[in-house]
């Protein structure tokens, strides 16, 4: 029986992971060349405990671009799979992964999926893609099958085709972006598909928060919810991480799983913050061959909480991801995470979908233009949603109104392996 490590009292979790600690920095430093440079000032063999972490410098996005090649740490001969990150915060990154590597993802999917309260009885529609160089839909499939549930690849989109598998295969859970959901929800309305007799139970959340800071559903976790009651897990992963924060059936936070990373939530000085305050996800990896990452900050912004759960677990749970670091917007004296225009979007019907752009004025400040997908707005539909914005937010932004197969097009580009619902044009700011 597969023992979960964040099932243990508080001080064995932290004792485990400590544990770990020693063989992370002698590993590192005979094998990566990026931080035999980076702490050759530093006597590495004194990092014995968590607390020793603050005596290490952290690790950048911007390291990782710049030295993208001087953090692996494996012959080519040693490597299976090859992948990249999205690119969320400026250029892809390339990862590797050895034969270990890919076992140790599975390994990290196959426990979140228990957390999720999915086992071998299950179903599990992958609505997700597994090429393209990446991670998360291999992860799921080589959990899953690690589990022993029942497999259905069909990937992203073409609802006709998601209702068609559901009923030849039973499924009864899904992986899916979020959003996608409305999708599938418009279009069984629009063609007579009684969806909430389907069979399916439970969807895993991936890549947009279904909860607020508060952990309520947010806008989105509450348009599902009020038309599929079916029961919705928030997750949080990154290819850097290569580990996942998944709910359990509490919705209390995603839990962390102590066998694969140690997790810091640091402030702008790179001092841990205290619980309640927001801070930067900042990751260590456990048991990567490939490509280990030490006192990595992640630009991922959330508060955590370290009290047990109901569920029998006692690691630490993190909250949704308040925001990205680098996309902090300072708009007409306001400070604005895009998920905050997100969640007023989702509440305006007649909404298909949405990109926003940032920019940099001639004054040298923000400015926020949010292109709207929508068939039949009238005219008062642009007063309506700046209206909206303002009541909510106390600022609104420039809104263009378009058909939503252009807003589709500008999501989709063609790299693109999910929809852009963010561009950053600011001077100094990374490009999604």
């Amino acid at each position: 029986m597969l023992t979960e490590v964040s099932k243990l009292s508080k001080e064995a979790i932290r004792e485990y992971q400590n544990s770990k600690l020693p063989g992370i920095m002698n590993y590192v430093m005979s094998h990566s060349a990026f931080y035999r440079d980076r702490f050759k000032d530093i006597d590495t063999s004194k990092i014995l405990k968590l607390d020793d972490l603050v005596r290490l410098p952290v690790t950048t996005k911007e390291d990782l671009q710049r030295r993208n090649m001087d953090f692996i740490c494996v012959d080519k001969e040693k490597v299976v799979d090859y992948l990249t990150t999205s690119g969320t915060l400026g250029s892809p990154v390339t990862f590797v992964e050895t034969e270990k590597d890919l076992q140790r993802l599975a390994l990290n999917e196959h426990l979140s999926f228990l957390c999720a309260n999915t086992g071998s009885k299950d179903i599990v529609q992958l609505m997700v893609t597994l090429d393209r160089r990446f991670m998360a839909g291999l992860a799921y499939f080589l959990g899953l099958r690690q589990l022993g549930a029942g497999i259905v690849r069909v990937g992203p989109g073409n609802p006709e085709l998601q209702f068609d598998t559901i009923r030849r295969t039973g499924a009864n859970k899904l992986v899916t972006i979020p959003s996608f959901l409305l999708k599938l929800i418009s279009y069984a309305e629009e063609n007579g598909i009684d969806y909430k007799n389907c069979g399916i139970e439970a969807a895993v959340c991936i890549g947009e928060p279904i909860r607020d800071k508060d952990l309520k559903l947010n806008k989105l976790g509450e348009k599902i919810k009020s038309k599929w009651d079916i029961k919705l897990y928030n997750t949080y992963a990154s290819t850097e991480m290569g580990a996942s924060f998944t709910e359990c059936g509490e919705g209390c936070g995603g839990h962390l799983i102590p066998e694969m990373i140690i997790v810091e939530f640091l402030d702008d000085d790179n001092n841990p913050v205290k619980e309640g305050e927001l801070g930067e996800v900042t990751i260590t990896n456990i048991g990567v061959e490939g490509m280990p990452l030490v006192r990595f900050k992640t630009g991922d912004m959330c508060y955590h909480y370290t009290d047990s759960c109901a569920c029998g677990r006692h690691s630490l749970r993190v909250g949704p991801i308040i925001g990205r670091k680098n996309q902090m917007i300072k708009y007409k004296g306001t400070t604005l995470f895009p998920q905050s225009l997100y969640d007023n979007l989702m509440e305006i019907p007649g909404v298909k979908n949405y990109l926003i752009e940032v920019s940099t004025n001639n004054i040298d400040t923000d400015d926020i233009t949010v292109k709207i997908g929508c068939e039949d707005p009238g005219p008062q539909f642009e007063k309506f949603v700046k209206d909206h914005f303002r009541a909510k937010l106390r600022v609104a932004p420039t809104v263009v109104l378009m058909h939503p197969s252009e807003v589709e097009k500008l999501q989709f580009g063609a790299m693109s392996r999910k929809a852009v619902t963010f561009i950053d044009k600011r001077v100094g700011h990374g490009a999604d």
